[in-house]
């Protein structure tokens, strides 16, 4: 499956948020899935929330998929309080993701 990794730094949030929902829909505008790398990400706002949940929504309206790699427990915490760990697939590692899809 044709997937491109994107790493986001160690905050995701409203600084942040404009500058990764563009790089994450460039790699959908090549018909490319998309491996959120979050394993230097210990936090994560509404606004990098909102992101995700978009390009989610933007990857699964054209047949894509978002993978989230690396999601700290903290992260992991919010997105479930939240409700949005149901929309992704989890995996520790870049190359268990890759190997996967």
């Amino acid at each position: 499956m044709n997937a491109e990794v994107h790493k986001v730094g160690s905050v995701l949030d409203a600084s942040s948020s404009k500058e990764e929902q563009q790089a994450i829909l460039s790699i959908l505008d090549q018909n490319k899935n998309v491996i959120l790398d979050l394993s230097e990400c210990t936090y994560v706002s509404s606004a990098g929330l909102r992101v995700m949940l978009y390009t989610y929504k933007v990857a699964a309206s054209s047949g894509l998929n978002l993978y989230l790699v690396g999601v700290s427990k903290e992260v992991r915490e919010v997105m479930s309080i939240t409700g949005f760990e149901h929309f992704f697939k989890y995996f520790d590692t870049v190359e268990a993701c890759q190997n996967q899809i």
